[in-house]
């Protein structure tokens, strides 16, 4: 295994070790048949780049050079790790400079290290058999996994995922292939199409980091808590036991403003791609409307305890709000203004809606079109 290098605080090869060691195996194919779907799936990501351009009417301004990448599960592991380390140094950085100012600080390190390591690999290992694309935003070249020529993004597609699901729902391969490279594409899109969008995002969560209360013990002390709460320590309903995710537990007041407008973001960008993918779907996936129907009810189903009370931790079940209130935004204000009264949405930083507005989209028409555009 290649070596992705390491700080104290997290061992990121032992992440990296431990969720390949538990990570589930993917569906059996056959040589042939992987290299098959691996090429299949690489010719609709660039098929799917003028349909969603098209669409959408955005386009970037200059050649977009982000990579489309192809991998199985151990490869989205290797690439998530990477980001980690990537948007995270900052935090961890700060974290150690204070441990090292403790006694016995080093050997704290050391083994905090491990610790945190195995429990992230725990983590990736759960999410690496559920996730059928993604595009990383903040992608740092390894050497298995390149990124963009001017140091952008990169669209993941995660092969085994997305021929698993497809057997699951019982739908035709090939459409439910070009289907999940829609919407992957058109996060590409928002990304490569609006320049100040990624600088922008990567601000909001090196601010939310930069509140977070450093001391290791405190924040293990609200894991702690989280953990229990999800266990059962305290009975639902029980005070003090409000249903938030690890994410809200570990928050400062000025964490939660900052969270209250990345989420607005993330339910825009979520949003954005589910409408487009469906609005594209019809033209270009015969059985759309029968792998929407499906791919939704599989949504809405669930799964195991163990997989919900994961969900619930992690802010999971937060993140399938994000998709149907995202989309509800977009089709109304799409509705009411057109796409190119919509994609004043992508004007500055000033013009993306606040959390209220995703929920009410008359608020941001009426805000951002009873101005003169910039």
């Amino acid at each position: 295994m290649t070596s992705i290098g390491g700080a104290e605080m997290v061992d990121w090869n032992l992440a990296v070790a431990t969720a390949t060691r538990l990570m589930r195996p993917g569906p059996e194919v056959s040589r042939d048949e992987a290299r098959a779907v691996v090429a299949e799936l690489r010719r609709h990501a660039k098929a799917s780049e003028e349909h969603v351009r098209g669409f959408t009417r955005m386009g970037p301004d200059e050649a977009d050079d982000t990579p489309v990448l192809v991998v199985d599960r151990p490869g989205w592991v290797k690439a998530n790790v990477a980001g980690f380390r990537e948007i995270l140094k900052p935090l961890l950085d700060k974290m150690q400079e204070r441990r090292g100012s403790t006694p016995g600080g080093a050997v704290l390190g050391a083994v905090g290290g491990k610790v945190t390591g195995v429990e992230l690999g725990m983590l990736l290992s759960f999410l690496a058999s559920r996730v059928l694309g993604q595009y990383e935003t903040f992608a740092p070249a390894t050497r298995e996994l390149p990124a963009g020529a001017n140091g952008g993004g990169r669209l993941l597609l995660v092969a085994p995922n997305i021929v698993h699901v497809e057997r699951e729902l019982d739908v035709d391969p090939h459409d439910f292939r070009l289907w999940v490279c829609l919407h992957e594409e058109t996060h590409r899109t928002q990304f490569t199409a609006v320049p100040w969008l990624r600088d922008h995002l990567e601000g909001e969560i090196q601010s939310f980091l930069g509140e977070t209360d450093v001391d290791p013990m405190t924040v293990l002390e609200r894991i702690r808590e989280a953990a229990q709460t999800l266990a059962g320590g305290r009975p639902e309903g029980e005070e003090g036991d409000d249903g938030r995710s690890l994410v809200e537990l570990v928050q400062t007041p000025a964490q939660r403003e900052i969270l209250a407008r990345l989420t607005a973001v993330m339910s825009l960008l979520e949003g954005h791609a589910d409408f487009v993918m469906d609005g594209v779907g019809p033209a270009v996936v015969p059985s759309v409307g029968e792998i929407r129907e499906k791919f939704q009810q599989r949504r809405a189903r669930g799964a195991s305890r163990l997989d919900l009370a994961l969900r619930k931790l992690l802010g999971l079940d937060a993140k399938l709000r994000q998709y149907r209130d995202g989309e509800r935004f977009v089709r109304a204000v799409v509705d009411q203004v057109g796409m190119d009264g919509f994609n004043r949405v992508w004007t500055s930083p000033n013009t993306l809606p606040t959390k209220s507005e995703i929920a009410k989209p008359a608020d941001w028409i009426a805000r951002v079109h009873s101005r003169p555009e910039a």
